[in-house]
């Protein structure tokens, strides 16, 4: 006889990012990235997101910081300016993969941008890419990432489509 597991219910909060959430941020995103692309040494990147981050933030950018479990921690976070619909950083830590939290923080996205939203994603993280197509994003161009070289993908969802 098998056991039932139980069944996860989905709550969190959302909140704009505090200065005490930085750490944590930072560790999020740096496991979240070892799970996708292990190869890469993104520890030697915390310099460059703590940048980044002011500098999306001084330019118009909000940070929202999703919070689940009790007590609250965080599972995720995303960087949208508002006024251009440029979303910068989406990122749900590996705990929370496949829980509907990148849902929520997209919808908080799009909240945030009504009426579009754009974005670069590596063009071999085909995982991504499907969580970005199956949300009515388009391709929309190609580039490269700066800091690795890698080849990405411009995907665009529009709020009127």
């Amino acid at each position: 006889m098998t056991a039932a597991l139980p069944e996860r219910t989905l709550s969190a909060s959302l909140r704009p990012r505090s200065d005490g959430d930085l750490p944590a941020m930072l560790d999020l995103w740096v496991a979240s990235w070892r799970a996708t692309f292990p190869e890469i040494d993104f520890d030697a990147r915390r310099d460059w997101l703590t940048r980044q981050i002011a500098s999306l933030e001084t330019d118009g950018a909000v940070t929202l910081c999703l919070f689940a479990d009790d007590p609250p921690a965080l599972a995720g976070f995303v960087i949208i300016n508002p006024n251009t619909g440029w979303l910068d950083q989406i990122c749900v830590g590996p705990a929370h993969f496949g829980e509907g939290f990148g849902e929520m923080l997209m919808e908080a996205a799009r909240a945030a941008s009504p009426g579009v939203v754009r974005l670069d994603v590596n063009a071999d993280n085909a995982r991504a890419i499907r969580f970005y197509e199956r949300r009515g994003f388009l391709q929309v161009g190609r580039g490269a990432n700066t800091l690795s070289g890698r080849a990405t993908i411009m995907m665009e969802w529009r709020g009127s489509r």
